[in-house]
């Protein structure tokens, strides 16, 4: 393992205090595995055979006497961040689980009860902090041994582990994902067991595991993993709900889920955005409820991007993930998800283009990248063409954004201006002269600018309000 100078010093004064008090002190868990895997992290984990919140009050005293100390009593546990690296010290511990909760009971115990009650083998390794043997490596379950073998294994019996901490299955499935593990079968066999019981998990963490899935280099490990354990029928229903295939008079359809989990591949290559991912996700659901054969035709699936952007408000509200303009944005992607397809056809007017700068806004070069994430054939000319297309279609929306200004349109002339032109309350009559302006504009009546507007707002009035008009002679 390559130590920095920066983590030799710490650790150095970390085996300082441990002397002083005359305390066993080990780093457990993540930091150990990342440092075997060449990675970075800069969370510490140190487990203290006594009262680890002395420990940490002891070292924060001595490297960090201005740092915050943050301690929770009822678990045991300290907190404070020296530098860019979080530290977090408990007392090794045995615990014990009741049928309705993730939150243990929990008893003083040694280090080997510690390591066992650790999630996987490969966060059950530990450094030691003691003078003789420092930075000893201790590795009782063969987890520098599962490293190498890239596999994901618990170091008591799975079911027993996801049982007593149903959050363990979600982890399990995203360290897989992250690293690019495969589990073992007990492992994945103790998951379908047990998925059920991932009910008594809070939303939220759930929520949290699924992000890092999604934000992962390659996320349909995950997603596959959840589907086929059944994790995802139990929290993501109407995805699940995608999988598999149907003929009818020999006409099938592909599969939806899995064509689902390649368009996250496909948009993980081009975005860390994790909610452009959210919506490469979602932007399919709708087709669960919209599928239908029609004699003749096939397999359809009509309005589904409409009926996708609807689901995304539940989803979202109840995975407990960000409302407002986070699901807006989600939601809006996959309304408008098939948009830009339609513009790869001949004869598309400037009209329909502007109206696509209109309702994307600043989100349309987002748009299109979930648009080209969307091409999952296997027909490599078949993509070349769709993405000589696309490619197209935003020149098309350069050219026209260029001349017409739309993106971010703001309207040339305000609700305030028509009141004021025509002695006019608040009400009805307003709104409806305001949208026949924007109207024009969009189908390129009118240019986009203040006097043309007004030019035509004065028509318009005329046509449909004369009253209007002959108030103002």
């Amino acid at each position: 393992m390559n130590f920095s100078a920066a983590e030799l010093t710490l650790l150095q004064a970390m085996s300082d205090t441990a002397e002083r008090l005359q305390l066993e002190a080990y780093v457990i868990g993540g930091f150990v595995r990342d440092k075997i895997l060449d990675r970075y992290n800069k969370d510490i984990d140190v487990v203290c055979i006594g009262d680890g919140i002395v420990f940490a009050r002891e070292l924060a005293a001595t490297i960090a006497p201005q740092a915050k100390l943050s301690v929770f009593k009822t678990y045991g546990t300290a907190h404070f961040r020296y530098k860019d690296i979080d530290l977090e010290f408990v007392g090794s511990r045995k615990e014990s689980y009741n049928r309705e909760s993730r939150n243990p009971v929990v008893s003083p115990g040694t280090l080997e009860d510690d390591q066992k009650r650790r999630d996987f083998t490969i966060n059950a390794l530990a450094l030691s902090l003691g003078k003789s043997g420092f930075l000893q490596l201790i590795d009782p379950f063969d987890g520098v041994e599962d490293i190498q073998l890239k596999i994901i294994r618990t170091p008591l019996e799975p079911q027993q582990t996801f049982s007593d901490d149903p959050l363990r299955m979600m982890r399990a499935i995203r360290f897989a994902t992250q690293l690019n593990f495969y589990m073992e079968e007990k492992c994945f066999n103790g998951i379908k067991a047990e998925a059920h019981r991932i009910g008594i998990i809070s939303r939220e963490r759930v929520a949290v595991e699924l992000n890092k899935i999604l934000m992962s280099a390659k996320p349909s490990i995950g997603l596959d993993l959840l589907f086929r354990t059944g994790l995802l029928k139990l929290i993501l229903p109407q995805l699940a709900a995608l999988s598999g295939t149907e003929y009818i008079d020999n006409k099938g359809h592909k599969d939806n889920l899995y064509h689902t989990f390649q368009v996250v591949d496909n948009i993980a290559q081009h975005t860390d955005n994790l909610w452009l991912r959210w919506a490469a996700l979602l932007h399919d659901i709708g087709k669960a409820p919209t599928k239908k054969f029609e004699k003749g035709t096939g397999w359809t699936f009509h309005g589904h991007e409409v009926v996708s952007a609807r689901m995304v408000p539940k989803i979202f509200n109840d995975l407990k993930l960000p409302l407002h303009d986070t699901m807006e944005y989600v939601r809006k992607i996959v309304y408008l998800h098939h948009r830009p397809i339609s513009l790869t056809k001949e004869n598309i007017t400037d009209s329909a283009v502007r109206r696509l700068l209109f309702d994307a806004g600043d989100d349309i070069d987002d748009l299109m990248i979930m648009c080209k994430a969307d091409i999952t054939s296997k027909n490599p000319s078949k993509v070349e063409r769709y993405l000589k297309n696309f490619d197209m279609v935003a020149e098309r929306l350069r050219e026209v954004e260029e001349s017409d200004k739309i993106r971010n349109w703001q309207p040339p002339i305000s609700g305030n201006e028509i009141m004021e032109t025509f002695n006019l309350p608040p009400g009805k009559e307003v709104g409806v002269i305001k949208t026949a302006i924007r109207e024009a504009i969009l189908d390129g009546v009118v240019k986009n600018n203040h006097e043309e507007a007004h030019r035509f707002m004065l028509q318009f009035v005329q046509e449909h309000y004369p009253q209007l008009i002959a108030k103002l002679k």
